[in-house]
């Protein structure tokens, strides 16, 4: 758990704006005419509708993605009964969390009221604001009757997520033990300790999944609920059993899972050792839970062991449910959120964790490669697919259930929309990698003795982007692979410096002198630089047995750019390479270069590169508005750096005019078009959003790029190498594995796009 102090915990809530939410508008109101929208008369439009058409509040209002979370505080988690008033900072963290994770709105109300039919009298007078309402920290068995009821009379969903959040998150932890176990759900003994409103919930959702009630042992803080209990409201009756057990001990002997909703300390060594082989143990007490990690792997070393607590290994955490429930069940605009779309959560959340983890996951859990298995049987919190799992099939159970008002025709679309709301969604690569998958090519990796690379190797391959070819030690490569658990069966793996090769070294150094001879290469030269993976792999695409290239993940361009040149040679007319690096903003992609090759370039340098830029951008199905930028606008200096811009753009118009491009111009006047309109409305570009940015020199390009990855928060792919004949590109040193994943998709399509002809530019 992190450590704060009490200090700290209310300095963060008190600081600025007291609380941890607030509200925002969502339309303009700057000025009479917008607040005339906005309220009065305006507002009397809608009003009219939803008067002729209740179902039209969803069309309106905000009802359609607005959630009421409502307790009356008396049981608030670890605090008990503190009271509606007292609870309410953990209502607005409730709210954060919603927003946050599922961009659903909320308005936390506490409501100082304890009787049962008061309490659902008021929620039901004001369900009409709200798309559904989540019950929170209300104690059993009170919250079982709040929640049958509103069930009952409300057409909208109704969720108590402290009984069915951790139901649905255990219950996937749980199908995932199993598996990983070789147990039977409908075999096995569990034993339950605890009985209030998640106990149950767990119990019954546990049931639903196949486990036979006669195998489901509860206890209370009095001891098992055995068939002579005279005390037992009607909720713990349902798990009555004839049974001399009477202690936990008694129940816990030869049991395979024990789940603890109850208090620290109370399963001890000796009753963990007494379970059957493979145990599963639950222990969900906060803040502390029924037996310690420490405690529970000193005693068995075959168990599967998860607790509510974020610092130990598989953490039962509600988050991982209740933003993603309901936001399936508003998209759908569900009447309820019914047992079907809990068991179609819990099954999404256990596929989940079966498949690999992101990299942004893994670096947030500090952990270098997180795989399925007996420490990792839940997603983590912090994954970025949550939304696109859990919420599709809410949504889809909801319609097949008959609650849902406005069904789902395409799911495609809709997973957009979802990564859209959450700011994960980049079309460009999404585009880019479609393309590629309809026709997958051979593409070699240079550096694949590489944890990262090996990672990024096995993705291409699951979402079948490409057909990877592996350079390096076959030996090592292998195992990296075995040591990090990744998958590298079937796959090509050449082990270039062996002497399983050595006569194709040498056919492909007799390659390289023909193309070199004359250029000072010897026989001996060429066949010594058949030990460098760089031109080993390039000369595999020379040669025809694959289609792309990418190195440079532990060396410098240069170093790649050489034998590229060297081999494959370029593309274009002008003998001319350049660097472009993609861009991506929440404005959009943005293309720069040169960032990476042409250190001072001339006029005729920089037109080349302009065109080459234009080329390869076409390729995305985008076209280029290209801005050459400087520090100086249209003509005011006549020296240096906009001298050279002001050379290129005259060769451009004059022997390009189709080409949307223009400059010399200031960056700040390139990406803000009413600017230009103002000051230079003649230019090409004043009527254009540009998306191209073309630099006086690598200097300032390269500069450029990464503060604004930076200060930007942007995401950079590239560099793409443009100018060459087949498709050669260079990784960054150090690329993320979403990064070569990336430029394997662009190497592909490259490769599906690459003409013997030589372009006229």
């Amino acid at each position: 758990m992190p450590h704060f102090t009490k200090e700290e915990a209310l300095k963060y809530h008190s600081s600025g704006r007291p609380g941890k939410i607030e509200v925002i508008p969502t339309k303009p109101y700057s000025t009479q005419y917008d607040l005339s929208l906005a309220y009065s008369p305006g507002v009397a439009e809608p009003c009219r509708e939803i008067e002729k058409n209740p179902e039209d509040v969803y069309k309106y209002t905000a009802k359609s993605n607005l959630v009421a979370v409502i307790s009356n505080g008396t049981a608030v988690l670890g605090l008990g009964d503190i009271g509606a008033l007292a609870g309410k900072p953990v209502m607005e963290g409730k709210g954060l969390l919603f927003k946050v994770f599922a961009d659903v709105d909320v308005f936390d109300i506490e409501i100082d009221q304890k009787n049962v039919d008061e309490f659902v009298k008021t929620v039901k007078a004001i369900s009409p604001t709200f798309g559904g309402i989540n019950l929170e920290d209300i104690k059993a068995p009170e919250c079982f009757d709040i929640e049958e009821h509103l069930k009952k009379e409300l057409d909208i969903p109704v969720f108590h997520d402290d009984q069915h959040g951790t139901a649905i998150i255990s219950a996937a932890g749980l199908l995932n033990a199993l598996e990983i176990h070789g147990k039977k759900i409908d075999k096995i003994k569990i034993v339950v300790n605890g009985a209030g409103a998640s106990a149950i919930s767990c119990s019954k959702l546990y049931i639903n999944l196949g486990v036979k009630p006669e195998n489901i042992m509860m206890l209370d803080s009095k001891g098992v609920l055995s068939d002579d209990r005279k005390d037992l409201n009607r909720y713990k009756q349902m798990f009555v059993q004839k049974t001399k057990c009477r202690t936990l001990a008694d129940a816990v002997e030869g049991a395979d899972v024990f789940l603890g909703l109850s208090v620290a300390g109370v399963f001890t060594k000796d009753m963990l050792k007494s379970m059957a082989k493979n145990p599963i143990v639950f222990a969900m007490a906060n803040p502390n839970p029924e037996i310690s990690y420490e405690d529970a792997m000193d005693a068995r070393n075959d168990l599967i062991f998860a607790t509510g607590r974020s610092d130990y290994p598989n953490q039962v955490n509600n988050v991982l449910g209740f933003p993603f429930i309901f936001r399936g069940a508003l998209d759908v605009k569900a009447k309820a959120i019914n047992e079907e779309m809990k068991v179609a959560a819990a099954y999404a959340l256990a596929d989940l964790a079966k498949q690999e983890v992101p990299e942004t996951v893994n670096a947030a859990y500090q952990s270098k490669n997180i795989v399925f298995g007996r420490e990792y049987i839940i997603p983590k919190p912090l994954d970025p697919r949550l939304i696109t799992r859990i919420a599709p099939a809410v949504a889809k159970a909801a319609m097949e259930t008959g609650v849902a008002r406005k069904p789902i025709t395409d799911w495609e679309a809709y997973e957009v929309e979802l990564m859209k709301r959450m700011g994960i969604y980049n079309q460009l690569v999404n585009a880019v990698r479609m393309k590629a998958k309809r026709s997958p090519r051979r593409i070699v990796f240079a550096n694949a003795d590489n944890y990262k690379v090996l990672k990024a190797i096995q993705i291409i391959r699951r979402i079948n982007i490409a057909e990877p070819v592996l350079l390096g030690n076959k030996t090592e490569i292998k195992k990296i692979a075995t040591e990090n658990r990744l998958n590298i069966q079937g796959l090509t793996i050449i082990d270039y410096r062996a002497q399983s090769e050595l006569e194709k070294r040498k056919k492909f150094a007799e390659i390289l002198y023909e193309k070199r001879k004359r250029k000072g290469h010897t026989t001996d030269e060429a066949l010594e630089k058949m030990l460098n993976p760089d031109y080993f792999g390039i000369m595999l695409v020379e040669n025809g047995e694959a289609d792309g290239f990418l190195s440079g993940f532990t060396s410098k361009y240069s170093e790649v750019i050489r034998p590229a040149v060297q081999i494959v040679g370029y593309n274009n007319s002008l003998n001319h390479i350049a660097g472009m690096y993609i861009v991506m903003t929440q404005r959009g992609p943005f293309f720069f270069a040169d960032s990476t090759v042409n250190i001072q370039p001339s006029g005729r340098t920089l037109a080349d590169t302009t065109l080459l830029l234009a080329n390869e951008i076409r390729k995305f199905n985008i076209e280029p508005k290209i801005a050459l930028v400087s520090y100086s606008n249209f003509g005011w200096i006549r020296e240096g750096s906009p001298l050279r811009v002001q050379e290129a753009i005259e060769i451009l118009h004059r022997d390009y005019p189709d080409l949307i491009v223009d400059g010399e111009m200031q960056a700040d006047y390139a990406l803000n078009k009413k600017l230009r309109q103002e000051h230079f409305p003649f230019s090409k570009l004043a009527d254009h959003e540009v998306n191209t940015i073309v630099f006086p020199n690598l200097s300032s390009g390269n500069i450029a790029y990464k503060m604004i990855s930076e200060l930007g928060n942007a995401e950079i792919i590239g560099p793409v190498m443009l100018g060459l004949k087949k498709p050669i590109h260079i990784l960054q040193i150090n690329s993320s594995v979403r990064d070569i994943v990336n430029m394997a998709a662009i190497a592909v399509v490259d490769a599906q796009t690459v003409s013997k002809e030589i372009i006229q530019l």
